[in-house]
């Protein structure tokens, strides 16, 4: 039996299950099974993510010392495993910036779209994908600058779209996603190693699926723009109204040979996390990884459910662990807050459950980093309204402002571990005991 005590430590058990979660998706862990042989030529590695650093390290490590390596991924700032930015391997790593892409993003992705030309069909290439790729793998369509692209970004991020919506527009402007990466490899094979932060783990949703055919057309793209309000520039607009920036789709035979593995997903994570709390002898419940909607309003549900097993026994005996996954949203509404979806989750939970004894609430992303804060997330616990108001804080006002680390910082409650290198995206737990 575990020493792990949700009784006596329930701050201390929802983050070991968060630590489980993360340590199952880390790329050292799960790359070997889905290595290919090296080829007759050679090993090119592509790629982009929060966790394209340690994937790239992952991929050298196991990669024969005698059989020909190189290439080169991209990932966010700080994002680079410790001991490969100490000692570099074959696969060279850079950083950009995310979520609002940057210039050095644009000349990794230009780069990168480099490295995929003028292979024969002796080569192989390694694209090694993971979410945030969107944004680090930025090299915008002809006739779009990065500046224009940035501000679409931007207004995507604000809008409250879903994460397929935005990234149905960022692969209709792209030079590189939508599948156009794997296509500039031909005649080469191609095999893609992802880790899934997207709901239902659709390759060609994951970074905006640079190496996988599209389903999505211009047309859909048009559609989402019109649908949040956001304006385009007319370059942007001419190329998607008249079919120029059409993606390459489903039976292009570009794609024949190529290879997809799912190395790491949302549902594993949650997985790793149950079987942790079955150790500490707590029943766990696994609502769903595909999780999608505004984040306060999500919180706002999952806090009537622990109510219920609370108060009622129902539809779960406590004590228990509610655990769910998926992307949230948040509709920027105020300038000034500081927050993402994890912690604007909890504050719609926490208003919602009003200090519900024995409920205590784990909110975090897997990447380590809450939108662009330096937590991953925070803590609530039932006194956590209460030790606000003595502070003068009223949690309502931070939330109409979307200043949820605002809220939680003082209050000592925020989850900070720092890059994790990987990405499964949002891992929430709901103990009632």
């Amino acid at each position: 039996m575990s020493t792990l005590s949700p009784v006596t430590d329930p701050r201390g058990f929802l983050r070991a299950l968060y630590d489980a979660a993360v340590a199952r998706a880390l790329p050292a862990e799960t790359t070997a099974a889905w290595l290919p042989p090296p080829p007759k030529g050679r090993t090119v590695v592509i790629g982009a993510g929060k966790a394209g650093g340690a994937m790239a390290a992952a991929v050298d490590a196991l990669w024969p010392q005698a059989a020909p390596l190189s290439g080169l991924v991209v990932t966010r700032y700080d994002h680079v495993p410790p001991a490969y930015k100490a000692k570099p391997g074959r696969i060279e790593v850079v950083e950009a910036a995310h979520p609002v892409p940057d210039e050095a993003g644009r000349r990794a992705a230009q780069r990168i779209a480099q490295l995929a030309q003028g292979l024969s069909a002796d080569d192989l290439v390694l694209c090694l994908i993971s979410g945030g790729g969107s944004a680090l793998l930025s090299l915008p369509a002809a006739g779009i600058t990065l500046e224009e692209k940035q501000a679409i970004n931007k207004a995507l991020l604000k809008s409250g779209a879903a994460i397929d919506e935005m990234n149905c527009v960022r692969k209709h402007l792209s030079a590189i996603k939508g599948g156009r990466l794997a296509t500039n490899c031909a005649p080469a094979r191609v095999v893609t190693l992802l880790i899934s932060d997207v709901p239902g783990d659709a390759p060609e949703v994951i970074a905006s699926g640079p190496t996988v055919p599209d389903s999505t057309t211009c047309a859909d793209a048009l559609a989402i723009l019109t649908r949040y309000g956001i304006e385009i520039p007319a370059a942007a607009r001419a190329g998607l109204e008249g079919g120029a920036f059409e993606s390459p789709k489903p039976g292009d035979p570009r794609f024949a040979g190529h290879a997809v593995h799912m190395i790491a997903t949302p549902r594993q994570s949650l997985e790793a996390a149950a079987a942790v709390a079955r150790a500490a002898g707590i029943t766990p419940y696994i609502l769903s990884d595909e999780m999608e909607g505004e984040s306060r309003e999500v919180g706002k549900v999952h806090a009537a459910l622990a109510r219920s097993v609370a108060r009622s026994g129902t539809p779960f005996a406590k004590p228990c662990v509610i655990l769910s996954g998926g992307e949230t949203t948040v509709t920027v509404k105020s300038k000034g807050g500081r927050g993402g979806r994890a912690t604007e989750f909890l504050m719609g939970c926490a208003i919602a459950l009003q200090g519900e004894p024995g409920v205590h609430v784990l909110a975090a992303d897997t990447d380590g980093i809450d939108g662009v804060e330096d937590n991953a997330g925070a803590i609530v616990t039932p006194d956590t309204l209460a030790r606000g108001l003595a502070l003068g804080m009223k949690a309502q006002a931070f939330l109409d402002r979307n200043d949820a680390y605002g809220f939680f910082a003082p209050l000592g409650d925020l989850v900070v571990p720092g890059p994790t290198f990987t990405n499964v995206n949002d891992f929430r737990a709901l103990l009632v005991s």
